[in-house]
């Protein structure tokens, strides 16, 4: 982060501090229908035509080390093998043979030798998923094999991260996320480590629980004895990017504080200014959220499970490789995250029951909770309006805040 995006950052945490009211001009948003959490054909077209067309995380390389390893992503609209050539690329396919639709792999993860061969009935593909032998050709008319290669799909990297696309037609990935990537870039992803998967399930729709994770007005509520002891939710500074992204940046209460969790743990030591005495917290949209450190960062995933249930997986990356068992600090880093993470969904399933009943009639949003408006603008344009019901529309107040 360069010294003149600091210095914006700065002046906008002190903007924030000092404000007595939301910015002139602000927009009073309505409120967000609640059938956009649990109305069925929303749900469906959310899925079909938001899920299946982003860049969404599937993993880190150190999981798919060497030629021939792979892994059994399940979060598309079919399960996606992604298996590591011998070129060293990282390829993505949906698991269906193209003979009848047996799965190419059915382990969660493995590694072959040269070859990926159907249990079924043999069909072997190499590992670019190319057909390059089936038993008994002679019994299929006009086969031409070049035709049936494993169906593929798009796989691309962000330093040592893998995300997927179902949507071959999609941006490149590290121009779909814009500053992010110079953001990250101090992170130093090419060399982070994985290190610990979580995954915890939870009785509500997913964007109820990513609403929690776009804003910290929740803080001296529910953290009264944890986060907000040491950050400072009137200065959060937010920002806007395109593609429905967003960094939300909030000051320590104490410039010299440090994070006790980490105090023994490697830095990473190209990590500028910001991150050092601000905690600064990322949506890659959809589903991702990466609050980073000096000593490393969690991925929180939010996945749909149904219209009410969700799952959300907490992966940590570091900057030295990991260890088996995890290092005492490592263990009580990450229990001491879990603690907060609690503190976040206590009231998830009762916000879905409220949902549900007739009493709630959809969210009332401040000016701290524009990054959870903004989700919603992205969403509707992924998913169009002509595919939406205009009672769960939300007009499009935002643009004007996006920055470049």
């Amino acid at each position: 982060m360069d010294q003149e995006s600091s210095q914006i950052i700065r002046d906008g945490i002190a903007y924030e501090k000092e404000r007595k009211e939301p910015p002139a001009g602000f927009p009073m948003f309505p409120e967000v229908p609640k059938g956009r959490y649990n109305d069925a054909e929303y749900l469906a077209a959310e899925q079909t035509l938001m899920w299946q067309k982003a860049w969404l995380f599937a993993g880190h390389t150190d999981e798919i080390p060497n030629a021939g390893d792979y892994m059994l992503w399940q979060h598309g609209s079919a399960p996606i093998v992604l298996v590591r050539d011998e070129n060293d690329a990282i390829n993505g396919f949906y698991n269906t043979c193209r003979h009848r639709g047996a799965p190419i792999v059915r382990d969660e993860a493995g590694s072959v030798k040269r070859s990926l061969v159907c249990g079924y009935h043999g069909w072997t593909y190499n590992l670019q998923g190319e057909l390059i032998r089936l038993r008994d050709k002679r019994d299929f008319v006009g086969l031409d094999t070049k035709c049936h290669s494993l169906n593929a799909v798009r796989v691309e990297q962000l330093g040592n991260w893998i995300f997927v696309n179902e949507d071959l037609n999609a941006e490149p990935l590290l121009e779909h996320l814009g500053p992010l990537v110079d953001d990250f870039a101090q992170m130093q992803p090419e060399k982070l480590h994985f290190i610990h998967r979580d995954v915890f399930t939870v009785n509500c729709n997913v964007k109820v629980l990513m609403d929690a994770f776009l804003e910290v007005y929740h803080l001296p509520s529910i953290h009264k004895n944890t986060v907000d002891r040491f950050l400072d939710h009137r200065g959060c500074h937010i920002s806007l990017f395109k593609n429905g992204h967003s960094r939300m940046i909030t000051p320590w209460r104490r410039d010299d504080w440090v994070d006790p969790g980490t105090v023994d743990m490697k830095q990473i030591e190209t990590i500028t200014e910001i991150p050092l005495t601000n905690n600064c917290s990322y949506n890659f949209f959809p589903n991702l959220v990466a609050p980073i450190d000096p000593a490393g960062v969690p991925f929180l995933l939010f996945w749909p499970k149904g219209t009410d249930s969700m799952y959300i997986e907490v992966i940590w990356f570091g900057p030295e490789p990991k260890t088996e068992p995890l290092t005492k600090t490592w263990a009580t880093r990450i229990k001491n995250f879990e603690r907060i993470l609690e503190e976040d969904t206590q009231f998830a399933e009762e916000i879905q029951k409220s949902i549900g009943a007739k009493s709630l009639k959809g969210m009332k949003l401040n000016y701290q909770e524009r990054r959870i408006y903004y989700w919603h603008e992205e969403l509707d344009r992924r998913i169009g309006k002509d595919n939406i019901d205009s009672a769960l529309q939300l007009p499009e107040l935002l643009a004007d805040y996006v920055e470049e």
